[in-house]
Order: structure tokens, then C-alpha cells, then sequence
């Protein structure tokens, strides 16, 4: 062997030891990984067995005094009566897919953010991102059923109203248990009201309903009773959708609320998935990942082993993400819409929906009428019709969403009574948006084509609006163009949805555009009542007025539902004649979604891929991910 030869061989070896050191070493933090995950599921089980041996302990006690224990099923009063064994209403669905012949678990369902939450601690999180991510984790005494819509027993297995009907009271499930093993009881729903209604706690939304709500009291640990201060329409809705905390997991945080108003990741509840470390998730992360709740209480298993969603802000990004198979579920932009339809490669693998349902939110300009203490331009109402005036809603729908929207008259939805049919959105009309301008002292005072306020100020204005949508972006340009030619300066502010929620909380912005989702009945004192103006609360834009604080309380206080609506019609009026937002848009939902996930429909809530408990599955031989 020459002098090369053994020059190429030394370091040609160190390299291989290297190698095979760094693979040894790899192989053993797997080792030690899967046994570091042997050793968390021993110990939960271990932690079950006693818990099991301490309830088999506690049932031989209770039946050597004669007890008789209740049953399982939802009883006639409120609730439906169960049939099929006791099986609860809110699972039939679930236990009508289990029986599917191509059923099976396993497999995981991975969706896409557009932003990234800032927290997924109940009560501080604010966004719909965290809602989505949360309600796999909590869970309320009630659910909707997704085709008829009425109320069905979850947590709850009967309720009842006093008859004065101020006190509606719950029986639980026995066996309900969260994800760590410890028992939920009425102690547990008593402790969430308490919990939420804790001044240094940083709930003023959940607050700003439960105020109807004079007390919650455990009456034993399977009954629990809300007694309302005075009639509310709602008040099923309000009690039976109140999600529920675990007393021993939050209470500590009573003690320090601002350890918990800062945080990020407290997340445990009884839902059928959970948070591997229901303390340690951080935004860094750019995911979220649930794993199936091997202490699910539930009679149907959830199907999927994980439920992750991938934080992709860019559009576009998603879009290739979803192409390359990556992610199961993809939320197509209008134009995107009709050009992947014409994509043979995509529409062989998936399948599309387009739908709206009576839920369907909508979006909106929000008018800040007052900054740093001062009042804003859009204090004055005829400075808000004027910018409706000038918003041409029809072009919107047509131009940029292509027929897939409608404008949006109101908060209430257009196929509920709750609106009243008289009402139309404000027509596009620029030469009554002028002479409102001039009411309100606005004029070209030097000529040079910009309005100005009789100090000589131009009417210019920020709007802020969320960076990653690519179809907001394009309304908001559009607008800028419409504004300039009446005059008004519209400076188009993209933001980071971190720094828009930061902004809001401080009322630090001139104009915002974002969306709310809807209900089957919407109340609007969250976002319209002067009580709401507080720090933290939704009223973020300041607006202000007696006159329709009274009619709101009213309708909320009115249980008769003829009467509710024509409450409501009168709201309606008044938020149609203020313009505290400019109204923009409904959109139609256009999802894609891979085949290999089955049993997918459309409900009158939408499509079912939401529906929890969960229905839909993939397969076994078509299922893609290990754990």
C-alpha cells in the first residue's frame, strides 16, 4: 500500500467511527425515548388501576348500604330520552361511523393553520385558531346536533328547568374523567364559574355572558345547578356550552392569576384529545399536536392516533404544502377554487365542498371612535355611513370573490329570523357618501383632491389588516382606490396576527378589518354594548349607545321568541343606521380535502370534518402515518 493509500485511509476510517458513533448514539436517544415513553404510559397506568381499585372500594361501599345508583341514560326532562343501551345522543353519530364496514382508528388528520395562536389557554385566547384547537380538549355539558341543531346531552345526561325558569339544573354522567385520570364532577362545572368569574382572571368576553348568571352551585357530585338573575333567552346555550376545567389542574393559578393570564399552553380538559404536556406548549413550536386520550370516558373511541395542525401563514405556501400531500385539508381561495377544480392531478385524490351555513360568520372594517382618550373621525355616525357608502359590496362579491359571498347586511345571519328582511346593505352610492362627508365638515379646502376637517387635517386614515390573506389584502387595495377617489387617504397596514391581537387589546389602531363567526342566534352584546368598551373586551371600537344597550338587554331578557326577534329587528336597526363596522362580506367555504379520509357530509352546521365527537376516519389501507 502506497503513502495515498494510507494518507486516504486514516481519515477515510475516522470518518466511518464517526458515523457510527453519531448513528449509536441516535439509536439510543430513541431507546431512551420509547422508554421514556413506556415508563408515562406505566405510570398512568398504574395511576388508573388504583384509581379503579379505589372506585370498586367505593361502589361496594355505597351497594352494603343499599344504594341505588342511577342510570347512565339521558332522562326525559330537557334532555332526549337514549335508546340503543344508554347510548348518548351526542355519540350516535360517532357509533353510526364506528360500524361503518371500512371503520378503522388510527392514522392522523393534519390540517393547516394561517396563523400561529398566542396561546392556547382557555379563557386568554381570543382567536378561532385556539377555538378550533381547544374544543378536542374541552368539553361543555351539551352539544348541537349537527343536522337538527337542538341541544343533546354530552357531560350532561338529563337537565331540567325550575318553574320560575331562573334555575336550570344538570345531572352529570358518572365515569366522566379528564385526560390525567382525575374524576370531573359538579365541582368541576361550579369551579369553571368561579374560575372565569375571578376579576383578575383575563375573561372579560366570557364574563361580559355569564353575568346573566347569579350562582352555580354542585348540589352532589353527579348535579349541578345555574341560577340566573333574571330570564335569558340563552341561558341552555350559556350553561350547556360553558367549557369545562378541571378544578385541581387551574385552580392553583387563583393564587397567581397573572401567571395565568401570561400563559401560553394550560390546556387539559375530558375531550377526546390532549396535550402530550398540557403545560409546555409554546407559538415557537409552529404546530399544534393532540394525541387520542387513552382515558377518553366517551362510548366511541376517537378514531385518529393524532390530530396536528401545521402553522403555514403564506397561502401560497399552503396550497403547495396541500399539494404535495402534506396536509389533509386545504381552504381554497375564491380564484384558487375554480383553477384547482381543472386540475385532474388534485381532483383525482380529493374531494371539494362548497357550502354556508347558518352559522357562517362575517367580516368587517371596525371604526375606532376613540384613541389615546381622544375621539376619532368615526365618532360621528355620518363619517361611518359615508365609508359604507363608498365600499362597493357588490364589486367585492363579484370581482374578487367571484360569486363565492355575499355582502353582509348585519351580525345577524340572513336565513335566521333574526334578521329582519326590510334591511339591505348600504348600496354604493358616492354622491351620498359626499354630502355626509360635508356634514360632518369634510372638504377639498385646498384643491388638491384630499378631503380636510375644518382644522385642515386630511382625512386619512391606517387599516390594518392580516398579512397572510391574500384575499383580504386584495379588498383592502381595492378599497384604497375607492376611498382615494372621494378624497380619503386609506394606508394599507398589513400586520402579523400577534401584532393585530396586541393592537387590538390596546385599542392602538385607526381602522382593523376582521371577521366574527356566527351562531344559530346571535347575541351581540360582546361586541355592541357599551359595558364592552372595557380593557380586553370586544367592543374594541369604542361605540357607544344607550339606546340600543336598552334594547339589547331586552331581547336578551325576553324568553318569548316572537317577541326576541322583533326585539332583535329593532338591534338590527339601530346597528344599520350607526355603521359601527362597515359590513363587508359572507363567504362561502370551498375546501378541499383529501380522499383517503372518509365518511365526510355536509350538515346544516357545515361539513362534518368539525364535528365532535368525531365521525370521519381513513381506512386501513389507506391510512399514510405511524406513530
Amino acid at each position: 500500500m502506497d503513502k495515498r493509500s494510507r494518507d486516504f485511509l486514516g481519515p477515510a476510517l475516522l470518518l466511518l467511527i464517526l458515523l457510527l458513533v453519531i448513528l449509536g448514539m441516535y439509536q439510543v436517544d430513541r431507546q431512551w425515548q420509547r422508554m421514556g415513553d413506556m415508563q408515562k404510559v406505566m405510570e398512568e397506568q398504574a395511576e388508573d388501576l388504583r384509581r379503579i381499585r379505589a372506585a370498586v372500594q367505593d361502589l361496594e361501599e355505597q351497594l352494603r348500604e343499599g344504594v341505588v345508583l342511577a342510570g347512565a341514560g339521558d332522562g326525559a326532562k330537557g334532555g332526549a330520552v337514549p335508546k340503543e343501551g344508554g347510548m348518548a345522543p351526542a355519540f350516535r353519530r360517532a357509533a353510526a361511523a364506528a360500524a361503518l364496514p371500512a371503520y378503522a382508528r388510527g392514522d392522523w388528520l393534519v390540517r393547516a393553520l394561517p396563523a400561529g395562536p398566542s396561546t392556547l389557554t382557555p379563557l386568554v385566547s381570543s382567536d378561532a385558531y385556539a377555538s378550533e384547537v381547544q374544543q378536542y380538549v374541552l368539553e361543555s355539558l351539551l352539544v348541537r346536533d349537527p343536522d337538527t341543531l337542538e341541544w343533546q346531552g354530552l357531560l350532561a345526561r338529563d337537565w331540567s328547568f325550575s318553574e320560575d325558569g331562573l334555575t336550570l339544573t344538570f345531572q352529570l354522567r358518572r365515569g366522566l374523567k379528564f385526560s390525567d385520570g382525575e374524576p370531573l364532577t359538579a365541582g368541576d362545572v361550579a369551579f369553571t364559574y368561579r374560575f372565569i368569574m375571578t376579576e383578575a382572571i383575563a375573561a372579560p368576553r366570557q364574563r361580559a355572558y355569564l353575568e346573566k348568571v347569579e350562582r352555580v352551585e354542585a348540589l352532589g357530585p353527579h348535579r349541578v345547578a345555574f341560577t340566573f338573575a333574571e330570564p335569558y333567552f340563552n341561558s341552555l346555550a350559556l350553561a350547556g356550552g360553558m367549557s369545562i376545567l378541571p378544578e385541581h389542574f387551574y385552580a392553583p393559578y387563583l393564587e397567581d392569576p397573572e401567571a395565568f393570564n401570561r400563559s401560553r399552553g394550560l390546556l387539559l380538559g375530558s375531550g377526546p384529545y390532549r396535550m402530550s404536556d398540557p403545560r409546555g406548549w409554546r407559538p415557537d413550536q409552529g404546530r399544534v399536536i393532540l394525541e387520542r386520550n387513552p382515558r377518553y370516558w366517551g362510548p366511541v373511541e376517537p378514531p385518529f392516533e393524532r390530530l396536528v395542525w401545521r402553522v403555514i401563514e403564506n397561502d401560497s405556501a399552503r396550497l403547495t404544502t396541500f399539494r404535495n400531500g402534506d396536509l389533509d385539508v386545504y381552504t381554497a381561495r375564491p380564484r384558487e377554487y375554480r383553477q384547482l377544480q381543472e386540475d385532474e392531478g388534485l381532483t383525482d385524490r380529493t374531494r371539494h365542498f362548497e357550502y354556508m351555513s347558518p352559522a357562517a360568520g362575517y367580516s368587517y372594517i371596525g371604526w375606532n371612535q376613540r384613541r389615546s382618550g381622544e375621539p376619532t373621525p368615526f365618532a360621528d355616525a355620518r363619517v361611518r355611513r359615508a365609508m359604507s357608502h363608498l365600499t362597493d359590496l357588490q364589486r367585492l362579491v363579484d370581482e374578487i370573490m367571484l360569486g363565492y359571498a355575499e355582502p353582509a347586511v348585519s351580525p345577524f345571519n340572513p336565513r335566521t329570523p333574526q334578521h329582519d328582511p326590510d334591511l339591505e346593505p348600504y348600496p354604493y352610492d358616492p354622491e351620498q357618501a359626499r354630502k355626509l362627508l360635508a356634514e360632518a365638515g369634510f372638504q377639498d379646502r385646498d384643491g388638491d383632491g384630499v378631503l380636510e376637517d375644518p382644522e385642515g387635517r386630511p382625512f386619512e386614515f391606517d387599516l390594518i389588516f392580516f398579512q397572510g390573506n391574500q384575499d383580504t389584502r386584495r379588498i383592502v387595495l381595492f378599497l384604497r382606490d375607492l376611498y382615494a377617489r372621494a378624497g380619503i387617504l386609506l394606508n394599507p397596514r398589513p400586520s402579523e396576527w400577534s401584532v393585530m391581537l396586541d393592537r387590538l387589546n390596546r385599542k392602538d389602531f385607526d381602522a382593523i378589518t376582521l371577521g366574527w363567526t356566527g351562531g344559530v342566534e346571535t347575541d351581540v352584546y360582546q361586541m355592541f354594548h357599551s359595558s364592552q368598551t372595557v380593557s380586553g373586551g370586544d367592543n374594541f371600537i369604542g361605540y357607544e349607545n344607550p339606546e340600543l344597550d336598552r334594547r339589547i338587554e331586552r331581547a336578551r331578557a325576553t324568553i318569548d321568541e316572537a317577541q326576541r326577534m322583533r326585539l332583535w329587528h329593532e338591534v338590527e336597526r339601530i346597528l344599520h343606521r350607526d355603521q359601527p363596522y362597515t359590513f363587508l362580506l359572507r363567504n362561502q367555504s370551498l375546501v378541499f380535502v383529501d380522499d383517503r379520509i372518509a365518511n365526510l357530509e355536509k350538515t346544516r352546521l357545515g361539513l362534518n370534518l368539525g364535528v365532535v365527537p368525531m365521525e370521519v376516519f381513513v381506512p386501513a389501507d389507506r391510512q399514510r402515518y405511524t406513530r
